[in-house]
């Protein structure tokens, strides 16, 4: 699903902060309040979009995470997970891209659902579940030819120089699994 070979090169790894330590300054103006929102992105963009929303699944197979996942999660270098990538959409227009990551240890129990959600948006499952448990939000900026740049422009005629996301750990029952999302980077999404 990644290559293993740009994965590794220095200049592709991103940097992620936790999300205090991102200067306002340097992110586009109307961005910064999506990417520290901490409640559920589907929710918020089900409420803004007037027209249909719908999730494209764009890919959803067994695999192995990228170094920075693979730390964030706690997993074992050769230990592979289910990678879901989706876009949220709005009338067909892309609102955000989102790369998941759930361990196969997370894939038991009632968290067997996960791997079988079709187009139906992980974050009503995330946000409905009493005893799930988010960790801290994490920020990063995403530049060209780095693999998540790269996943969330695939359908993009503009490509800008970079572009902004963030992710967080989340846990069911104790059993984490890794949400990345990266919203339009272009200054069209509602406040």
């Amino acid at each position: 699903m990644n290559s293993p070979r740009a994965d590794n090169h220095l200049a592709y790894r991103l940097r992620w902060k936790p999300a205090r330590q991102v200067l306002r300054s340097q992110v586009p103006e109307g961005l910064l309040d999506w990417l520290l929102d901490t409640a559920s992105l589907t929710r918020r963009i089900q409420l803004a979009c007037d027209g249909a929303f719908r999730v494209r699944v764009l890919e959803q197979g067994w695999g192995r995470p990228r170094r920075d996942e693979i730390a964030a999660l706690g997993m074992r270098a050769n230990e592979r997970a289910l990678i879901r990538q989706v876009q949220l959409r709005c009338d067909e227009r892309v609102w955000v891209y989102a790369r998941t990551i759930i361990p196969h240890a997370t894939l038991t129990g009632r968290q067997r659902r996960l791997a079988h959600l079709g187009s139906r948006p992980l974050g009503a499952v995330l946000f409905a579940d009493p005893g799930m448990r988010r960790g801290p939000v994490q920020v990063a900026r995403i530049q060209r030819g780095q693999p998540l740049y790269e996943a969330a422009c695939r359908d993009r005629r503009d490509r800008p120089q970079e572009i902004w996301g963030r992710r967080s750990v989340f846990r069911l029952a104790g059993k984490p699994l890794l949400v990345a999302e990266i919203p339009r980077n272009d200054g069209h999404l509602p406040a």
